[in-house]
């Protein structure tokens, strides 16, 4: 039984990364076009309205701490593309 249930963890760890990868291509998009119009690569607001957002989808078992914490991290490795760090 564990080790199915660490397959399914791989799987989804895999798809997770698939996921990651395209929403940071996204990002490297957008960068380069806040670049182009010399807009700031932070946002706070946008990034607080996404958090807002997602944490009022959330059902868990996931709490709004956790989904914050997750979320302000890959908006940090989102900056950290957008800024030409990668």
């Amino acid at each position: 039984m564990l080790e199915h249930w660490r397959r399914q963890i791989d799987q989804i760890d895999e798809e997770l990364l698939k996921l990651l990868n395209a929403r940071m291509e996204l990002a490297l998009q957008i960068g380069r076009a806040k670049r182009a119009q010399r807009i700031p690569v932070y946002d706070k607001d946008r990034e607080a309205q996404i958090i807002e957002r997602l944490c009022a989808a959330n059902r868990g078992p996931l709490d709004a701490l956790a989904v914050q914490r997750i979320f302000s991290q890959i908006f940090a490795e989102s900056r950290r593309l957008q800024e030409g760090f990668w």
